[in-house]
């Protein structure tokens, strides 16, 4: 008898409740399980309880830690965690370094649908993202 797949597990983290929105609704709506945190540190609590998810979505700027910042951190415990930033601020992302990690990716913002579900498909598979 085969075994059922269980759903592709999405956390989103946006400052944005709007962006957040959005996002988690495109992705449901494909069948994605979504969770969704408004800050580094609810996404870092959230990982401590339930584990990592299969991709995390991440905006760059947010207070009181920035989204690369909480990929780090996710990295340490979770060094294959695969991270999609979802930003209006791309230079931002880059200030401090000259390239994306490994398993990482980036999609500007405002993005549509069409763009956020290939962006994710393409996260997942482990492709590189180009602007």
């Amino acid at each position: 008898m085969p075994t059922a797949r269980r759903p592709v597990r999405i956390l989103v983290v946006d400052d944005e409740e709007i962006v957040r929105r959005f996002v988690a609704r495109a992705l449901r709506g494909v069948g994605y399980d979504v969770t969704v945190a408004s800050s580094g540190a609810e996404v870092l609590q959230m990982v401590e309880d339930e584990g990592a998810c299969d991709l995390f979505v991440i905006d760059v700027l947010m207070p009181q830690m920035r989204g690369d910042e909480l990929a780090r951190r996710l990295r340490q415990r979770h060094p294959d965690a695969k991270i999609l930033y979802l930003t209006g601020h791309s230079g931002q992302l880059f200030e401090d370094r000259d390239a994306l990690w490994e398993n990482e990716a980036f999609i500007e913002k405002p993005v549509t649908l069409n763009g956020l579900l290939e962006a994710v498909s393409f996260s997942l598979r482990g492709a590189r993202l180009r602007p």
